[in-house]
């Protein structure tokens, strides 16, 4: 698998600092919604771009993302990771904006101790990313996290979709990019998901 590989630390930091209205250009997040919709019922094979020292979950692992549930304000992307079936992102829309949450399960269905942290976009963005600087719930979720932690998603259609993760002001960061030029074969159902 050939993908091209970025650098986003920057561009993390710098986006969560930008204060724009709320969706003051909704058709750069409409599009980037309708991005993601477009991936609904497929799978795709990711690496591993960068992983803080010593972060093992992801290095020389099969990643495959699912874009396995979706409604109209709804996307539900499973992350198996080898026989780790225990992570999903979940993108939700509404009128203030996308916010993406991470459920984790234990093998049994139930909830891990740390899960559904994450947040909402506080600005339109653009059709290739959203940026989800981090909210309360995550501080609470994570402690130590607060509104330094930032997820960035990019999705270019028929190229690759960047998930990346920082703590802004800090070399921590995470990034795996997926090959969104082929299909893959779908991993089983996510832990606590009925097939």
């Amino acid at each position: 698998m050939s993908i091209r590989r970025t650098s986003v630390a920057t561009c993390l930091a710098s986006a969560a600092l930008i204060a724009l209205p709320a969706f003051a250009d909704a058709g750069s997040a409409g599009d980037w919604w309708q991005r993601l919709q477009s991936l609904c019922g497929h799978a795709y094979a990711g690496e591993l771009i960068r992983a803080p020292a010593g972060d093992d979950a992801f290095r020389n692992r099969r990643v495959v993302m699912h874009v396995r549930d979706c409604t109209e304000d709804r996307v539900r992307v499973p992350l198996a990771v080898d026989d780790d079936h225990s992570r999903t992102w979940v993108f939700t829309r509404n009128a203030d904006g996308i916010e993406l949450r991470h459920d984790h399960r234990h093998r049994d269905g139930t909830p891990d101790a740390v899960t559904l942290y994450g947040g909402r976009t506080s600005n339109s963005g653009s059709a290739d990313t959203q940026v989800f600087p981090a909210d309360d719930q995550t501080r609470d979720a994570i402690p130590g996290s607060g509104l330094r932690s930032v997820w960035l998603v990019e999705i270019h259609p028929g190229e690759r979709f960047v998930y990346a993760a920082n703590r802004v002001g800090t070399e921590r960061g995470f990034q795996v990019d997926f090959d969104l030029s082929q299909t893959v074969d779908a991993p089983e159902a996510p832990w606590g998901w009925e097939d």
